[in-house]
């Protein structure tokens, strides 16, 4: 035996194997190992050993260190239990063997009976290929009481989500980490007032607040290997951010099935589609409201940049065109102070020489907050001083009229219920009396036909009744909504992003409209614009009109004297700026007229003349 060289005692133990087995433990692995190779005099020896690691799995450590001392020449021999604990894949193993081969290097397998130097034995491919079958057998029945746990709802996830710990009566159950979770809280409230995810990470970074990784780690928690050395355990990413906004655990739900591996031989996970999750609703505390959290993805959806000034406008992904139904493009400019919003179909086909495009549909920005401003202010303080009034017209706005009441579809669905039961049982009575002779096969089939006609009517009528119920408690549950939102603002003299992204779920930009435009000029006269605002839960919502005629009337005669007075104004700055450009044509045309002969000879001694005058003085 070459004594420059030395020998490995390799241990494995993974979690399928029996850990209550004393046999297959890593301290009786290493006795056994320990006391061949002294008794047989494989020494110097090294132990190296790999707890809790699969036989499917090549990245173990212990296995790594293996690799790279054989690689490096100075192993000569290497003991295991038996052929399985090198792994659990037929090929892989296959593989090994033969680079021990090439690096002469003895392998033994003490519970096998095996030795290379005996030469090569013809159950050993049986042997592994037998390892890997186990490693397939243990994989599918710990896939089947995954699958059995997963779809009772019980947590499939090893680690809660950062905000949740679990219970330390009930693994299955988890617990509100307060400190935690007012974290998570704050990231859903920063997205609600419009703040990036980018600068989200750099508001937690300034404030010291640790990463989620490094935060359960050092509370015992859960592990992620490698987090507790790292440089700044402060530095978010915006990955990390966006990851927890769109956990719907949050809301105190349980989603199982959102991956899976392909393979039991694999450790890459696959993502599946939401339609394959599995989902159990308010199974723990939640930490976010459903409002809340509606918001948060709604605002997700819509890319917030900071344009080159630094800003990011809260109004991006709110406004659509009322002629083509696109989104409307902000455009913001310090040299000009322009700072507004045009039609997007309409900006991105103008340069394209493209005919039949949308119009600018142009808007300001200040114009648009006043209007959004105050439609908010006057929709909530209706909806604080007047909330019976808002009921009863959203309760009207319903398809339910007041004469079909709740009370009276319900009575009615269950009569037709009960109908159709009934004409369920009268079809095989009537099939009887048919093979019986009792009645003619024409008439069978006549009352057969009415019997499923009626049923089916009936059907559709309990159908239409559930629908207009339906839609009558979704509009109780709207106004609800809206009041609850209303009552939390008491005070709407600024408009801010929280109260854009609470209160507006659309708006649409018409056209303008100029009162006197022609033909040949369209753009004269007052510019009036019409700006539709659609409200969470209520949408367009008219507030009641609590004029009287006379008012109306007084209203109409004031602002037609005023457009009066502005036709005046217009007519004479029209008027003006007309002189004025004849003055400076008259003037153009007098500087570049032909002058006389006469005038262009004594044109130079004049000039002369001026400059001898000039030098004299």
């Amino acid at each position: 035996m070459n004594e420059q060289k030395i020998t490995i005692l390799y241990e494995r133990l993974s979690v399928e194997d029996d850990r209550n087995s004393e046999s297959n433990s890593i301290a009786n692995q290493r006795e056994l190992l320990s006391e061949y190779a002294e008794r047989n005099d494989f020494v110097p020896y090294v132990h190296i050993s790999d707890d809790g690691y699969s036989g499917t799995n090549w990245d173990r450590p212990g296995w790594q260190e293996l690799i790279a001392r054989i690689d490096s020449g100075e192993v000569s021999n290497l003991l295991v239990k038996d052929s399985s604990r090198l792994g659990r894949d037929h090929l892989r193993v296959g593989l090994f063997r033969e680079m021990l081969h090439d690096n002469d290097i003895r392998l033994i397998a003490v519970n096998d009976g095996f030795d290379s130097a005996n030469g090569e034995d013809d159950f050993t491919p049986f042997r592994d290929i037998m390892a890997e079958w186990y490693a397939r057998d243990a994989s599918r029945k710990v896939r089947s009481t995954l699958h059995a746990k997963g779809h009772k709802g019980i947590p499939l996830s090893s680690r809660p989500p950062y905000g949740y710990i679990k219970d330390p009566n009930d693994n299955t159950h988890w617990l509100i980490d307060e400190f935690a979770a007012e974290v998570v809280r704050r990231i859903f409230d920063f997205t609600i007032a419009g703040i990036t995810t980018y600068e989200i990470c750099q508001i937690l970074h300034d404030e010291k607040t640790e990463r989620p990784s490094y935060y359960l780690t050092k509370n015992g928690y859960s592990v992620y290997n490698g987090v507790l050395e790292m440089e700044d355990p402060y530095a978010w990413l915006p990955e990390i951010v966006r990851n927890i906004l769109h956990r719907e655990e949050y809301l105190g739900h349980v989603v199982n099935f959102r991956c899976r591996k392909p393979s039991f031989k694999s450790k890459k996970m696959e993502y599946l589609p939401k339609e394959e999750w599995v989902i159990f609703e308010n199974v723990h505390e939640p930490i976010i409201e459903q409002e809340t959290w509606d918001l948060a993805q709604r605002l997700c959806k819509t890319a917030r940049r900071l344009d080159k000034y630094g800003y990011v406008s809260p109004l991006t992904g709110l406004l659509f065109c009322a002629t083509c139904n696109s989104k409307m493009h902000h455009h913001r400019s310090k040299k000009n102070k322009h700072d507004g919003y045009e039609c997007a179909a309409y900006a991105n086909n103008r340069n394209q020489f493209a005919k039949d495009v949308c119009s600018p549909h142009c808007v300001s920005t200040k114009a648009l907050r006043e209007i959004i401003l105050e439609t908010i202010r006057k929709t909530a303080s209706f909806v604080q001083e007047q909330e019976e009034e808002f009921v009863a017209i959203m309760r009207n706005n319903s398809t339910l009229v007041q004469k079909n009441t709740i009370k009276t579809h319900t009575h009615r669905i269950a009569m037709n219920e009960r109908r159709i039961e009934t004409l369920e049982k009268m079809h095989p009575s009537l099939y009887e009396d048919r093979v019986n002779g009792i009645i003619t096969a024409e008439r069978f089939s006549q009352m057969s036909a009415g019997f499923e006609q009626e049923q089916s009517e009936l059907i559709k009528q309990n159908e239409a009744m559930r629908l207009e119920i339906e839609v009558f408690n979704e509009d109780n549950q709207r106004a609800d909504n809206f009041v609850s939102l209303a009552q939390r603002y008491t005070r709407f003299e600024e408009l801010t992003t929280p109260m854009i992204n609470e209160f507006v779920d659309k708006i649409v930009v018409h056209s303008p409209v100029w009162s006197e435009a022609t033909e040949t000029n369209c753009r004269l006269g007052t510019r009036t614009q019409q700006i539709d605002v659609y409200l969470k839960y209520i949408g367009r919502f008219e507030i009641p009109d609590k004029r009287t005629p006379e008012e109306i009337e007084a209203e109409r005669i004031a602002e037609e004297k005023l457009e009066a007075i502005r036709k005046k104004q217009r007519d004479y700055m029209r008027m003006k700026r007309a002189r004025r450009l004849a003055e400076e044509e008259r003037h153009r045309t007098e500087f570049f007229s032909p002058t006389s002969e006469v005038d262009q000879l004594q044109k130079p001694d004049a000039e002369k003349i001026g400059i001898q005058e000039l030098l004299s003085a």
